[in-house]
Parts: C-alpha cells; sequence; structure tokens
C-alpha cells in the first residue's frame, strides 16, 4: 500500500472538541444542503457511516469509521471502490487554542495509475488539512 500524509495544520481549539465533530458522521447532517446534488446522490448518514452515489463512479461507495481513539485518531475505511482505501485524523493538543492536525491515506493504487494520482492525492490532502484547521467546531456543539 502507498502512504500519502498531509502538511501538517494547526486548529485553534482543544483536541477534545475537535473529536467530538470529527467522530461523529450524523454532524454531516448540518453540511447536507451544501453537497452538491449533482455529484451526490442517494446519501445515507448514520453515525459510523456515510453511503452515498457519487457522479462518475456508477456505483454506491460507504466511508465508514473503523477506529476511534478519543482525542486522538479517528480512522475510515472505504468500502464500494476497486482498490483497498483508508484514511486517518490525527489530533495532536499542544495547548487548549491550538491542536495539530494531520491526515494520512493508504491505498493500493494500481502501479499504471500511481503517476497520475499523487500529486493531486497530496494536493487533496493538503487543502483537507486546511479545511479541517479552519473549520468552526465550537459552533458544532
Amino acid at each position: 500500500m502507498d502512504k500519502y500524509e498531509s502538511k501538517i495544520t494547526s486548529a485553534a481549539y482543544p483536541a477534545a472538541q475537535i473529536y467530538r465533530v470529527l467522530s461523529d458522521l450524523k454532524n454531516l447532517e448540518k453540511v447536507r444542503d451544501l453537497i452538491p446534488k449533482d455529484k451526490v446522490q442517494e446519501m445515507e448518514i448514520d453515525t459510523d457511516f456515510v453511503r452515498m452515489k457519487v457522479d462518475g463512479l456508477g456505483q454506491k461507495i460507504t466511508i465508514v469509521i473503523v477506529d476511534r481513539i478519543e482525542n486522538d485518531t479517528v480512522k475510515f475505511g472505504v468500502e464500494g471502490i476497486p482498490m483497498d482505501a483508508n484514511l486517518w485524523i490525527q489530533m495532536k493538543e499542544v495547548s487548549p487554542t491550538d491542536t495539530r492536525l494531520k491526515l494520512t491515506v493508504k491505498a493500493e493504487i494500481p502501479f499504471m495509475f500511481r503517476m497520475m494520482i499523487k500529486g493531486k492525492l497530496q494536493q487533496g490532502l493538503d487543502q483537507a488539512a486546511d479545511m479541517l484547521a479552519q473549520f468552526p467546531y465550537a459552533a458544532w456543539q
């Protein structure tokens, strides 16, 4: 499996507050209306999984929480795609107003696609890390 890591970002919240939001996928209900309906359909959301049909894939995929370490890590698996992949979000509280975040993806990407995907995957991870660092976690309590 290939491993990709985001840059480390800093969120201005305690790890416990970030963990409460990220470890419960039902929180996605609050942003459901922001998800483009032409890209994602038939979305089912529960505490431990999100199942959806994504434009271009032709089948439903499921993102499932496979492990939680309180105030430290949330690990996700992906089902319904033609490769093994998982993602985890790590949190390290430096102070109550500074938690460092890092995203890691492990994926079994076929050799012929690695060079095409590597740069975009790295860019996407870094953007996701930036987004998670800027997220208003206090508003989601």
